[in-house]
């Protein structure tokens, strides 16, 4: 076999067959061959695919002229080439498209194409062994072949680089000419789902005339397909599923897969309130739901359908989190329990840069799932865009080639076709932890919505579609001409399941609210939700001062039989020797802070860009044995270690990490979440994360997260790109109890922040503006009694200052704190006192007019930022602080947050700081 491991899957094992019986006996092997064998160069190990075929071509065409062998010979090549042909472009040539003619594709797969001729049909070939077949005749060979890659499913598998898969695709596909073959009982399940999914459509367009529902017609199929789907995966052992999509035929996915409860929608579609104050709800079909399913043999599986923003993918981020999170929680180190499946749009799974994220994380350590399934409801138009226009690949799913993901491609309308293809997709999935593509072609009945004219756009095709059958009419007729129905089948079901919906209807007219569960509420039985007073309250966040003598020997204390480099060694030993000096910095007060909580049961994942040592190099949490790069992680090394902490680098992505990140806090509140960007401006590029799901996720969709956002801010001089986090962003999406925002400036109350997270009976995203230069600022440190016995402070009063002398009061946050503070020692202004906010959101308003109060002889209130005047906190103060009158100490408005020379930088900064002590600079 090695011997022709140059050649593909299918050539390797025609050749190897008849290789190994010339071997065992030369005479079995008919002359023609013997020569070939005889006069075929082994030697040689340069080989590719056509250089291979070429010499084969060469040694017969030579013993064919010196008449050693047969021109039957040539003709075998000739069939193997035929079949490479049908396997490798066969997809190009399909039966899938029910509304519209396919490209068409050059060259064919005609038979004169590949050497061969109409003479030949009948001629009986060896080459049909390499498909599982005896020596057949060319017709067929050419039958099979268009059965297995040339009906209503085209099958892309080519590209795999593993011989072992290809293989096993080959023999999947050459069971039964991959065509489907259910049972009676079976093909009546397929027709009762489909009538659920056509019925369901039909009496929401009666019912609800012109309301936006993005209706599943023209892609029906997909029902059946996802109850089969279930139904085997719970067989095969899975436990969990866990789906994302956008909103075409979400409300027929609730109702027919998850089973929400008609009432429920119909109350939704009829616009009632809810029935709670607390949230303000989303559109019908942004909804998501878990429910519990038992199957028809009897088995439990939880089925999670999550809610999602109108920005498509994005929610394909959060599934693969939502994904890894139980998988972690219920079955460590078991990625088949729990199966996501992401459905898609053709042209969002085209056009969105995020699924080429998402796929680039399939098989990274900190973020696989063990494979997922891609269902792609192809509609052939992008709200009016013609797929022409949507892409410039052949197929709205090339993407999967990106991890060599296998794609079948299937007629939406050709019910059994699309059942037959998703199980072939778990399988793939269960046998090889990879992702796989569904590419369920079919169309969209009305236009984006139902009050839409796709005819303005699309003339032509919707008047195809306009008289085109439904795909539970057509399965039905087929069906009956089979005699497995009578004529009366349907509308018995039709009639039963409207009369259902009916019923429904009535009971949810007599309800005057709507009822909203909670996604995932089974993770949150013991979590309240809470609003902004309860978010202010002090939680205590104490650790024993024994434990952290304890922690601080284990994160300091290296291997005793690895050789670390020698800066390394420093940084870690120092950890212990500046403990002992009662000088603790940020980098230990944050290994700290993991470390205590994982003591207490809790856990910790840590994921972003070079997160394991630190942009800054502060945290060194994975350190690496020089010689050989193994990782040693000191926090896993503690005593009394109850919870998991893990630390991945992230991809070079921070849309599909942070949404991955999102989706993991939200499926484990025990879990202290924390995605770090790698500059806090980086954020900007997940900004549809932080506005969609961080900032609204529980007032759109009542669910709680304790996701932290470690955003590096501070202007030492780095240019527009690396000194801002965009703090106003943060803080212009507050309001009520959403979220916490923080600026800290001592370790100690990072380590209380931290802590504070995991203790509390809540959960609420938390955005800290972390420190650059602060990580080895001399001022910047804590003590151990700071560490161990403090609070989170959401304000610090100025403790160094007479309070009676005191005329200017200055509020700032972060490390201005340390550049004010500076130039005031510098300048001898005991009469200034500077006050740090902490917390910005919720703002602490009744401890900073005690504060207030507690200055006697102020005439002059500061707000001090080092951003320009129409970033930073300004504009959030004036809306939120109104105790006093206060003037501004910043930089001008200027477009780019920081100039990028380093000299006009320092010299606006230094103004800023001028205007803080001299009120007649106020502008």
């Amino acid at each position: 076999m090695d011997r022709f491991s140059f050649l593909n899957a299918a050539h390797t094992e025609f050749f190897a067959q008849l290789y190994d019986q010339y071997l065992e006996n030369p005479d079995s092997v008919e002359p023609s061959w013997r020569a070939f064998f005889q006069g075929f160069d082994f030697g040689m190990t340069s080989y590719n695919e056509e250089s291979a075929i070429n010499q084969m071509d060469d040694v017969a065409n030579s013993n064919i002229e010196n008449g050693i062998i047969s021109e039957k010979i040539v003709k075998e090549f000739s069939v193997l080439k035929l079949i490479d042909g049908y396997r490798t472009r066969g997809h190009l040539f399909t039966k899938t498209n029910p509304v519209r003619e396919r490209r068409t594709y050059t060259p064919t797969l005609a038979i004169e194409n590949f050497g061969l001729s109409t003479t030949d049909l009948d001629t009986v070939f060896d080459a049909a062994k390499i498909l599982g077949h005896k020596p057949s005749t060319l017709k067929e060979i050419i039958t099979h072949l268009d059965n297995v890659y040339c009906q209503h499913i085209g099958t892309e598998y080519m590209y795999i680089r593993k011989p072992e898969v290809v293989q096993w695709i080959q023999d999947k596909l050459n069971i039964n000419d991959n065509l489907p073959n259910f049972d009676v009982d079976q093909k009546k399940i397929i027709l009762e789902k489909l009538n659920e999914a056509v019925s369901f459509e039909n009496f929401l367009h009666t019912k609800y005339v012109g309301q936006k529902r993005f209706s599943l017609e023209g892609g029906e199929t997909i029902i059946p397909a996802l109850d089969a789907l279930i139904e085997v995966a719970a067989e095969k052992g899975v436990e969990q599923f866990v789906m994302g999509m956008a909103h075409r035929g979400r409300l027929n996915i609730l109702a027919n897969i998850f089973h929400k409860p008609t009432q429920d929608i119909f109350s939704e579609f009829d616009g009632k309130d809810y029935d709670q104050e607390y949230f303000d709800g989303d559109v019908k079909y942004h909804l998501g739901l878990t429910s519990e399913k038992t199957t028809r043999t009897g088995k439990k599986i939880n089925i999670n359908l999550a809610p999602n923003p109108s920005h498509l993918e994005t929610v394909g981020a959060v599934i693969e989190g939502i994904a890894r999170a139980k998988q972690d929680k219920y079955f460590p180190n078991d990625f088949s329990k729990v199966l996501p499946i992401a459905v898609h749009g053709d042209a969002a799974v085209a056009g969105q840069g995020i699924v080429y994220e998402i796929i680039q994380m399939a098989q990274l350590d900190g973020y696989k799932t063990g494979g997922t399934i891609h269902l792609v409801i192809n509609n052939q138009v992008g709200f009016t865009t013609n797929y022409q226009d949507a892409r410039s690949s052949t197929y709205c799913t090339d993407v999967a080639k990106v991890t060599l993901s296998p794609v079948l491609h299937v007629n939406a309308d050709d019910a059994e076709a699309v059942v037959h293809a998703i199980l072939f997709a778990l399988d793939f999935r269960m046998t090889f932890a990879s992702d796989v593509f569904i590419d369920l072609l079919g169309y969209r009945k009305y236009g984006h919505n139902e009050g839409d004219e796709p005819r303005f756009t699309q003339p032509v095709l919707y008047k195809i579609i306009a008289n085109h059958q439904n795909p539970r009419d057509i399965y039905a007729e087929k069906l009956l001409t089979l005699g497995i129905i009578d004529a009366t089948y349907v509308s018995k079901l039709e009639t039963d399941y409207k009369a259902n919906l009916d019923m429904n209807l009535e009971e949810s007219r007599k309800k005057t609210l709507t009822i909203i569960k909670p996604f995932l509420q089974d993770e949150w039985i013991d979590f309240i939700q809470v609003s902004d007073d309860e978010m202010r309250k002090k939680v205590n966040t104490k650790f024993d001062k024994k434990g952290l003598d304890d922690l601080i020997v284990s994160v300091s204390t290296l291997p005793s039989d690895k050789k670390f480099i020698n800066k390394i060694t420093k940084i870690v030993n120092d950890r212990k020797k500046m403990y002992d000096n009662n000088v603790i910095d940020w980098g230990t007060a944050e290994t700290l802070a993991y470390g205590t909580l994982l003591t207490e049961g809790y856990n910790v994942r840590v994921s972003g860009q070079d997160v394991e040592r630190g942009t800054f190099s502060h945290r060194h949490a994975v350190v690496k044995v020089e010689d050989s790069e193994e990782e040693v992680i000191l926090l896993n090394t503690i005593n009394n270690k109850k919870g998991n902490f893990n630390i991945y680098n992230s991809l070079l992505s921070e849309y599909a990490v942070l949404g991955y990140d999102y989706g993991y806090a939200l499926t484990n509140p025990n879990t202290l979440t924390i995605w770090e960007a790698q500059f806090g401006d980086f954020s900007n590029g997940c900004q549809i994360v932080i506005d969609q799901y961080i900032s609204c996720g529980e007032d759109k969709w009542n669910n709680q997260n304790g996701i932290v956002l470690l955003l590096p801010h501070g202007y030492e001089g780095q240019g527009a790109e690396h000194s801002s986090a965009r703090m106003e962003r943060y803080l212009q999406l507050c309001a009520r109890h959403n979220m916490y925002v923080a600026d800290c400036t001592t370790p100690a109350n990072f380590f209380h922040l931290l802590r504070r997270q995991m203790k509390t009976k809540f959960r609420k995203p938390l955005i800290v503006f972390s420190p650059k230069s602060l990580l080895r600022h001399p001022l910047c440190v804590s003590t151990q009694d700071e560490i161990a016995n403090g609070e989170f402070q959401e304000t610090i009063d100025d403790k160094s200052v007479d309070k009676l002398k005191v005329k200017t009061l200055v509020f700032c946050t972060g490390k201005f704190f340390y550049d004010i503070l500076a130039e005031r020692t510098i300048n001898g202004r005991n009469d200034v006192a500077l006050v740090r906010i902490e917390q910005l959101f919720p703002l602490p308003v009744n401890q900073l007019q005690v504060i207030i109060d507690s200055y006697p002889n102020v005439d002059d209130y500061v707000w001090a930022q080092e951003e320009p005047k129409n970033m930073g906190a300004y504009s959030y103060m004036l809306m939120n602080f109104d105790l006093v009158k206060w003037r501004l100490a910043s930089l001008k408005a200027y477009a780019a947050p920081a100039a990028g020379s380093s000299t006009r930088d320092r010299r606006r900064h230094a103004d800023a700081i001028r205007m803080v002590f001299d009120k007649n600079l106020f502008r």
